[in-house]
This record gives C-alpha cells, sequence and structure tokens, in this order.
C-alpha cells in the first residue's frame, strides 16, 4: 500500500508518496489533468494506494478523479491538519509530504464528504439564495433611488409601499416620469428585477424537483415550520442522518449550542457555536410559523422569552427543533403533533 500526500490547487497538485515503511517514493507536480494524474499514478502506485486531500472549494474533483484511478481517499479538516503539523517553513512540497506522513500514522483529521448527487442538490440551494440576494439588492437600489425624487414622487410611492413589487406595482414603477437620468436608472434595475425574479422562478422548480426526488425532504415536510425549500435544505444540509450518533452532535453541526468555558469551579457559556450556517437559518426561521402550529414548541418559546429574552428563546425552539426532526430521520416517521393533555390543571 503507497500512501499520497496531495497539496491541491486550482490549476495544479504538488503529490507526494510514501511506500508502507514511510519512505519517500516520489514527489511531483502535476497539472488538474486526467491523463497526466493517471499516469503518475500508474508509475507509482499500480497495487493501490490511500490518499488524502485536503478540504476546499475544488477539492472534491481531485477526490473522486482519485477514486475512479482505484484509491481511497480521505478529505482532511485543513484548520486541524495545521494544528497537527504546524511548521515555519511552508511550502506546497512540504505540505505534501507532511500530508502523506500524517495519513501513513493515520492522523488525518478528516471532514464528511458529500456524495455527488448531495453536492449537486446543494449547488441547486445556493443558486436560488444568489438570485434572491440579488432581486433584494435590486428592490433595494429601487427604493434608495425613489427616497431621493421629489415629494410628489414619494408621496405617490408611499401610498403604494406595501405593493410596490407586485405586478401592479411594477407596472406603476414603470409609469413613474423621474426626471433627468433617473428615469433610465429607474428602468434599469426594474429590469434587473424582474430578471433576478425570473431567474428565481426557474430555481425553485429545480428545488420542487429536489423534493419529490428527496424522501427525507418529504418526511421533514410534516413538522410544524417547513414548507418545500426548507425541507429540502434540511434534508440537503444534514444528508446522512446517521453521521450523528447522537442528537447532540447534530445541536452542534448546527451551531445551536452556546460555547462554554469551563475552568477550576466557574463555568462560563457564552455566544452560539459556529456551524452549518445554511441549516441554523432555515431552523431559525421556521420558529415562527412552527410555534403559531404546535402547542409544546409556542409553550417552550414563550416561557423562555419571558425568562431570557426572544433570541434565546428563538435559538433554543430551533434546537427542539431540530431534536424533533432528528427522531423522525433516524425513526423514519412523520411529525405527530403535541396534545396537551385535557386533565392537566
Amino acid at each position: 500500500m503507497h500512501f499520497i500526500g496531495v497539496d491541491h490547487h486550482k490549476q495544479t497538485s504538488m503529490m507526494t508518496v510514501l511506500d508502507s515503511q514511510g519512505g519517500e517514493v516520489r514527489t511531483a507536480k502535476l497539472l488538474n489533468l486526467r491523463v497526466d494524474i493517471e499516469a503518475f499514478i500508474r508509475e507509482v502506485a499500480p497495487e493501490g494506494f490511500l490518499a488524502v486531500v485536503e478540504a476546499g472549494r475544488a477539492s472534491y474533483g481531485m477526490a473522486d478523479l482519485l477514486r475512479e484511478l482505484g484509491g481511497q481517499v480521505k478529505m482532511a479538516n485543513p484548520l486541524q491538519v495545521k494544528a497537527i503539523a504546524h511548521a515555519r517553513i511552508k511550502t506546497d512540497k512540504r505540505d505534501s509530504k507532511m500530508l502523506a506522513q500524517l495519513l501513513r500514522a493515520d492522523l488525518i483529521p478528516e471532514v464528511y464528504q458529500r456524495e455527488a448527487g448531495n453536492r449537486e442538490a446543494q449547488r441547486v440551494l445556493r443558486l436560488r439564495a444568489y438570485w434572491i440576494s440579488l432581486r433584494a439588492q435590486a428592490r433595494n437600489k429601487i427604493r434608495a433611488l425613489l427616497a431621493q425624487q421629489p415629494e410628489e414622487v414619494r408621496i405617490a410611492v408611499e401610498q403604494r409601499s406595501e405593493q410596490l413589487f407586485s405586478p401592479k406595482g411594477q407596472e406603476f414603477l414603470g409609469g413613474l416620469e423621474l426626471r433627468g437620468r433617473d428615469r433610465e436608472i429607474l428602468g434599469a434595475l426594474l429590469r434587473g428585477y424582474q430578471t433576478f425574479q425570473a431567474f428565481q422562478v426557474e430555481s425553485d422548480q429545480l428545488v420542487a424537483d429536489l423534493y419529490r426526488e428527496l424522501p427525507a425532504a418529504q418526511l421533514i415536510d410534516t413538522a410544524p415550520g417547513f414548507a418545500t425549500t426548507f425541507s429540502v435544505l434540511v434534508a440537503v444540509e444534514i444528508a446522512e442522518v446517521r453521521c450523528f450518533p447522537r442528537v447532540e452532535a447534530l445541536h452542534s453541526y448546527a451551531g445551536l449550542i452556546p460555547s462554554t468555558h469551563s475552568s477550576g469551579e466557574r463555568t462560563y457559556h457564552g455566544p452560539i457555536v459556529k456551524g452549518n450556517v445554511w441549516l441554523r437559518w432555515a431552523l431559525v426561521e421556521a420558529v415562527y410559523p412552527a410555534i403559531r402550529k404546535d402547542a409544546g414548541l409556542s409553550i417552550l418559546y414563550h416561557r423562555l422569552a419571558r425568562k431570557k429574552g426572544p433570541n434565546v428563546a428563538k435559538v433554543a425552539t430551533a434546537r427542539r427543533l431540530l431534536t424533533i426532526l432528528y427522531r423522525m430521520l433516524t425513526e423514519n416517521r412523520p411529525y405527530v403533533p403535541y396534545r396537551m393533555n385535557p386533565t392537566a390543571a
């Protein structure tokens, strides 16, 4: 068995190959082309290999290629690798050799490797979020432009403020007689808004297709607070619920637990930890719709809101909501609504 450390970059990769005794077989800088990498692998490791690539924006492409060439691939957490093997002198050659040595010693801090279908679903959701962001920017610029207009225009706009971007509102905006170049600017912004809105509609269809393909999303949709988009988002970000042996691990992954510093007899709980920002956002956004539909979640939220404030209550309720989803996914069952005991005082 050979061990290959891959220091992967956008155009090239530095590869260091070690044998089972730790001896260096070869180090080479290769273009990220299948023909070059395949020739290198056949020459240095024809009988199989184990490789490691640091997680990054383009790491999956290299990891998938190495698997196709017959190897096993681990993906390393770059922050933890640096903590394990801190060096004052950093070069691509040193980095690839260090990765190979850690791999041979079985000291690679691994990250979860998502399947190709899951990564594709993530890209669909990110695309939808991108169009929504651009649409919001165009809307804000239109409002900023209108706020600088004469009084008669501002009064007319204020009368339609709540429905300014409805179909009739957009028709109204297109008919405004603004002075100078402002009319052309408004027209350009309005066309941009309509274009981004059309792209979002296309993305919504892609998300709807994902919903039909993901049983987990359909299961999550039975819980309060989740519609099609949030159900798909949560299902895609969790990916494999069996990767979380305990619900607390999923809480930590979502960034819904407080940071803790404990020393001696003193323990301090600070702000919530970093986690999967997309999953946390979806869960927190689902809280208010959920407490309107579920009595148990409503009781929890309002009790904590009175004691510790709405922000703490929102995070705690999101964590309870995630616990419910965890049980639903692990037991493969739909949501069971909370029922108050009619005999309780």
